[in-house]
C-alpha cells in the first residue's frame, strides 16, 4: 500500500516576519512585537507521482500563513509571555481586504460617536530657551 504524499509536497515555504501589538499580562504595557510566520503558497500544479486522492486533496488546498512563534519577551519588564491568540494558521485569502490598524481605531471611534481624541500640542519652550543668547561667546 502507497503512503500519501506529505503535505509539504504540496507547497512552496516562504519565511516571513509580521508585527503584531499585544498586552504584556504583567506589566501592563502595550508593545509592538514582530512574529516570524511561514507562508505556504500552493504550488502550479500536483507533485509528479500523485495519484487520485492526492488531486482530489490537491484540488482543495489554499494557500495560507503558519506562526512560528508562541511566546514573545516584554521589553519593559523582560518576562516571556504567550501570545494571546487561538490564531496560529491564517489563510491568505482572509487576510485580503483587511482594514489596516489605524483605519480600523478610527473606524471604531467613528462607531461609538466619540470625537477623535485631540493630539496633544507640545507645551511652549520656557522663554528662557527661546530667547537670543547674549554675552557669550
Amino acid at each position: 500500500m502507497r503512503m500519501p504524499l506529505d503535505e509539504r509536497a504540496f507547497f512552496n515555504e516562504k519565511p516571513e516576519t509580521r508585527s503584531a501589538r499585544y498586552q504584556c499580562p504583567r506589566c501592563r504595557r502595550m508593545g509592538e512585537f514582530r512574529i516570524r510566520w511561514v507562508r505556504r503558497l500552493k504550488k502550479q500544479s500536483a507533485p509528479p507521482g500523485a495519484d487520485e486522492a492526492d488531486r482530489r486533496k490537491f484540488a482543495k488546498l489554499r494557500d495560507y500563513l503558519l506562526r512560528l512563534d508562541d511566546e514573545v519577551v516584554c521589553p519593559s519588564c523582560g518576562k516571556k509571555f504567550e501570545i494571546p491568540s487561538h490564531h496560529s494558521l491564517m489563510f491568505v485569502d482572509q487576510l485580503a481586504g483587511l482594514p489596516d490598524e489605524e483605519d480600523l481605531e478610527k473606524e471604531i471611534a467613528a462607531a461609538s460617536g466619540e470625537p477623535e481624541p485631540a493630539r496633544d500640542a507640545k507645551p511652549a519652550l520656557p522663554p528662557r530657551f527661546t530667547r537670543k543668547p547674549t554675552g557669550w561667546k
